[in-house]
């Protein structure tokens, strides 16, 4: 079985962290940043105790993905696992360690959330072993030190948890009372297409298949998403104000900060209503 502190360990805990994701990461200027920032800079807005500045007013301010970004827990644990403790600023060798390792944790993690999601669903109760097995070779390889993590082949790794998550789908998402029709599991696949801006207000999409589709600015509003599997889609913009995600697949919380939603939308258990959703009015988005 997969621990409660295995689950929250997969949340970012940023009281634990060294603000890593403030000054790792690079961004430029755009809708989700007022100015360009490169890779190893601090953030302006980053103080001496390592929180946000204006962390109450980051969208007001320009700072839209800030509130989208999280970590799956890859910050506290680059900087209290993998560096023991010594954060970015205490030498140049550290922090460029630390700067080049938190992207690879960040994929480590990422790939932690899904498997652990996976071991959710009893519909794919016939592979909880293989499911299970990865999960814990994938944790162990988070706890290796700076070098070996530096040196990790992930793209080899992920190519081992793609199948397994890729069967936890079509479990889940074919276990229906009523048998699906050839034409409608045709229009139910949308695996890595472009919906951009599309409108889909209000259609029945249960069990659809998202996987790595671009639904950037689509209207989602009411629309019926239960058990549809969105891996790496793409969500910025996308309304789902109203629509139902329920007992949807792979439906990360970066996911939903990026998107545009209300009080109305139902969410799957694992991920929640950002809170700036409530602080947005309909015609504010």
């Amino acid at each position: 079985m997969i621990s409660n502190s295995s689950i929250n360990e997969l949340r970012p805990d940023c009281e634990n962290c060294f603000g890593l994701c403030c000054v790792a990461l690079p961004f430029g200027a755009s809708a989700d940043f007022p100015v360009d920032k490169e890779k190893g800079r601090p953030c302006p807005n980053l103080q001496s105790d390592f929180r946000c500045g204006i962390h109450k007013s980051l969208r007001q301010r320009g700072f839209k993905g800030c509130t989208v970004f999280e970590c799956f827990g890859a910050g506290q644990k680059v900087s209290q696992g993998t560096f023991g403790g010594v954060h970015w600023n205490e030498g140049t060798d550290t922090a460029k360690k630390m700067f080049d390792v938190l992207p690879i944790m960040h994929q480590l993690h990422e790939m932690l959330w899904y498997l652990k999601e996976a071991l959710t669903f009893s519909e794919s109760r016939l592979i909880h072993s293989d499911l299970h097995k990865l999960f814990i070779e994938t944790e162990q390889l988070t706890n290796q030190s700076a070098d070996f993590l530096l040196a990790l082949n992930i793209p080899a790794h992920r190519a081992r948890v793609n199948p397994l998550l890729l069967q936890t789908s079509e479990f889940v998402r074919t276990a229906q009372p009523a048998q699906v029709s050839k034409k409608r599991k045709k229009l139910l696949n949308h695996r890595g297409a472009d919906l951009m801006g599309v409108n889909l207000r209000g259609a029945d999409l249960r069990t659809a298949d998202f996987r790595g589709a671009y639904l950037i600015a689509a209207d989602l509003r009411d629309t019926d998403l239960r058990k549809a599997d969105f891996i790496g889609a793409d969500f910025r913009d996308a309304d789902i104000r109203g629509a139902d995600l329920t007992g949807s697949i792979f439906l990360t919380q970066v996911q939903v900060n990026a998107a545009k939603g209300d009080a109305a939308t139902k969410l799957p258990n694992l991920v929640s209503h950002p809170s700036h959703w409530s602080k947005n009015k309909k015609n504010d988005w």
